[in-house]
């Protein structure tokens, strides 16, 4: 039986997110710079995203750079940057092949403007593919992202918009970065770390977490296809006792 045989479609997560983790580990390894990690790491995304979109996943979200991300060195930052403009201009042919949306969470301001210029043209190019929905976490943190909703959710309420007491779980979320998605029911992380590192913290409340020794460049859609497998053979209680669930 084939690992595509092993997987049952009809109970697939709809929102598969993937903490990409071990660039530099991968680079340091074969004795170059950490921006050739990066570089090797497209592949992946590409691979990845493309696996997703054959099993029917609907919703992809991937850690691509952290807000705390902007303290690493001048040159890997700058790099990272080029390799973010010259990956999304290559790749946006990919995506409307597979007919994949682009979209992007994050203080996204904080990018160059070039790479602004290249994201938002791709998105808009991308949106009306129906496949997956394909989300690029970009000076991203959890934490800025749920003060940040708290801030504006406080403007609504000094405005007299919205009243403390109509603040509710499903209030809170319209005002996160992933408003209109659903929440995450597979987090993976590749590289052998088992920490959540500031990823998607309100989202992933229920989320099955899935952590593998492969580095991010060697990680394949078959890498994928087992996190999927180890998924379904867990059971979801969401609070509840297997005998109430049954």
């Amino acid at each position: 039986m084939s690992i595509l045989e092993q997987i049952d479609k009809e109970r697939l997560p709809q929102h598969v997110a993937v903490i990409m983790d071990g660039n530099g580990r991968w680079a340091k390894e074969k004795g170059k710079l950490r921006v050739f990690g990066h570089q090797n790491g497209v592949s992946a995304v590409r691979d990845t995203v493309e696996g997703a979109v054959e099993l029917g996943i609907k919703y992809l979200t991937l850690y691509a750079f952290s807000t705390e991300n902007w303290n690493r060195p001048k040159m890997e930052v700058m790099a990272l940057m080029e390799l973010l403009v010259s990956t999304i201009s290559k790749e946006t042919k990919t995506l409307m092949d597979n007919g994949v949306r682009l979209f992007a969470i994050g203080n996204l301001s904080n990018l160059p403007e070039k790479c602004r210029k290249q994201l938002y043209d791709a998105i808009k190019k991308t949106s009306g593919n129906t496949n997956c929905t394909l989300t690029l976490a970009l000076s991203y943190s959890s934490r800025w992202e749920i003060t940040e909703a708290a801030r504006r959710i406080a403007i609504k309420v000094r405005d007299g918009d919205l009243g403390a007491e109509q603040i509710t779980e499903d209030i809170f979320e319209k005002y996160l970065n992933t408003s209109g998605m659903p929440d995450p029911e597979l987090l993976i992380r590749t590289s052998g770390e088992h920490r959540i590192s500031n990823y998607l913290l309100w989202q992933i409340a229920y989320a099955e977490l899935y952590f593998t020794s492969k580095l991010w460049p060697d990680f394949r859609r078959e890498d994928l296809f087992e996190a999927v497998i180890d998924y379904q053979k867990r059971e979801r209680r969401f609070g509840l006792t297997s005998e109430q669930l049954n």
